[in-house]
Formats: C-alpha cells, sequence, structure tokens
C-alpha cells in the first residue's frame, strides 16, 4: 500500500467485455511483461511495455467491481509493483485485491492536511474500526472518524502531492481493499 509512482492513462480500447488501458509512467522502462502491478489497489498483470509506455487489460469481474472502468485519458493512477521478500513492510497487508468501491462524500482541507470522508455499500465482511487499517487507491491508510459504512482518512502533505489525492474530489469513486486480518475475523464471527 506504499504507492511508488504515477500513471497517466494514455490510450483506452474496448474489446468485448475487456478494457485494455495504456499508461504512460516513468516506472514503464521497469516493469515487464507478466509482471503484475497494482493500479489504484487492483493488480493486473503487464501485456506490453516499451520505454515509458505499458499496457494491462482489464477484464468484465475487474470493471465490476473496481473504478478503472471510469477511467478516461488524460487520468492519473497510483502505481505499486509488487512487493519483494526480505522487503521492509511499511503499509499494512495488502493484496491488490480491490473488495469493493465506495463514494467520496468529503473533501476537507485543514491548515497542512486534508481529511477524506467515504461513504460504502454495508457488506458483513467489510468493516473498519478507529485506528485500523484500510487501502483507498492502493494507498495504506489509518482510518479516523469509522461509523457504520462510512470512514474518513487523514492525509499528510507528502500522500497528497505523491498519490492521486491530489484529484479526488466530492463525489469521484474510489477503490477500496479492507484490511485482510479484519476481514478473516468477521468471516470467523458470522460463520458461529
Amino acid at each position: 500500500g506504499i504507492i511508488e509512482a504515477f500513471a497517466r492513462v494514455n490510450a483506452l480500447t474496448e474489446d468485448g467485455d475487456n478494457l485494455h488501458i495504456q499508461f504512460k509512467s516513468e516506472l514503464a522502462g521497469s516493469l515487464k511483461i507478466d509482471q503484475s502491478v497494482a493500479h489504484n489497489g487492483g493488480c493486473l498483470t503487464v501485456v506490453a511495455c516499451n520505454n515509458k509506455l505499458y499496457s494491462v487489460t482489464a477484464i468484465k469481474e475487474t470493471l465490476h467491481k473496481t473504478n478503472l472502468g471510469l477511467l478516461k485519458v488524460g487520468h492519473l493512477v497510483n502505481i505499486e509493483r509488487a512487493m519483494r521478500l526480505g522487503d521492509r513492510l511499511d503499509g499494512h497487508i495488502v493484496q491488490g485485491h480491490v473488495d469493493q468501491t465506495a463514494k467520496c462524500i468529503a473533501a476537507d482541507t485543514l491548515d497542512g492536511s486534508w481529511t477524506y470522508t467515504f461513504e460504502y455499500d454495508s457488506i458483513p465482511e467489510n468493516i473498519t474500526i478507529e485506528k485500523g487499517s484500510i487501502t483507498v487507491n492502493g494507498v495504506s491508510l489509518t482510518v479516523v472518524n469509522s461509523i457504520d459504512n462510512r470512514f474518513s482518512v487523514a492525509i499528510i502533505p507528502y500522500t497528497y502531492e505523491n498519490t492521486s489525492f491530489k484529484e479526488i474530489e466530492v463525489g469521484h469513486i474510489v477503490n477500496l481493499e479492507f484490511d485482510i486480518i479484519g476481514k478473516y475475523i468477521s468471516k470467523l464471527y458470522l460463520k458461529h
């Protein structure tokens, strides 16, 4: 959940239920075909790459569960390559499997930071807790102000400048990946 770089949508091509997305990014030269890269938190396989351009394909399931189907040419996405074994775990455990989307219902500028509030469809396994972890568009964050199907996150200047948060406004749809430990505990609890 620690974003490495941005990628800008360079081209979109529909192919049946699939969407081929070409991105422009400084990381493109270090990518290789078959590599898994998280885009706004959703892992996609690199299918072509050269210089500053690379391409991925999003299938119907991915487009249904994420905000990737809403992308337009010029949109900015957060990208992160898979963690290498032996690396430090700087965020929380993130799989790159988006659980659902949420809508930004408030974006408040404070004196030196920002607070964003999101609302999502309530699903028993998908919960947030105060000071727990959440991934928003692939960014590992700490939950503040957790209530039923809403939560807020506080954004520091570094995160604001180095992720797509600077482009998120009220009404924008974002991808959520809930904390994996919380999902397992919730699933066990619901079985009993």
